[in-house]
């Protein structure tokens, strides 16, 4: 076996180094909130209405939050649950991709120390012509701050 050239980084070093702006991340989820709304393309589904399923994921740094037990430190995810039911109930929409758009945009303003989020919408049983579980649209934002300090789009 030949020796390690010392000019290469060892495999087994560390990704970053010591003192680096690296910092753990969490995960907070609110998985399969469910709402009846009237979204859609077809003018019945405005009419009738139906089922919507959403999930919401937000990234942040909570080991403050962790250590404290404090609430005002990470993600409170009944507050995420009613912006997500004030969108979802309060408006008529086409698209399941505009709900997650607008969603993951409040949520991103109501929150601006988490890295990313991202959010799913789920139409169950969604009227395609035939046998099919689900429609489903999923937005991320992986750079909350820079999404936060672009104004959404009047069209939005």
């Amino acid at each position: 076996m030949e020796p390690a050239d010392a000019s290469q980084p060892s495999q087994s070093a560390p990704s970053s180094p010591a003192g680096s702006s690296s910092s753990p991340i969490g995960t907070v989820r609110l998985v399969n909130a469910v709402f009846y709304a009237h979204h859609g393309v077809m003018q019945e589904e405005h009419r009738i209405g139906g089922r919507y399923e959403v999930d919401v994921s937000a990234d942040l740094n909570f080991e403050e939050a962790a250590i404290h037990d404090d609430l005002d430190r990470t993600v409170n995810y009944e507050q995420v649950y009613n912006i997500v039911r004030e969108l979802i109930t309060e408006n008529n929409f086409y698209l399941i991709e505009k709900l997650a758009y607008r969603i993951a945009r409040r949520v991103a303003e109501a929150y601006p120390m988490v890295d990313a989020v991202e959010v799913t919408v789920r139409k169950p049983n969604p009227p395609v012509g035939g046998p099919c579980d689900r429609a489903e649209a999923t937005y991320r934002i992986d750079d909350v701050a820079s999404a936060v300090a672009a104004p959404e789009r009047p069209d939005a």
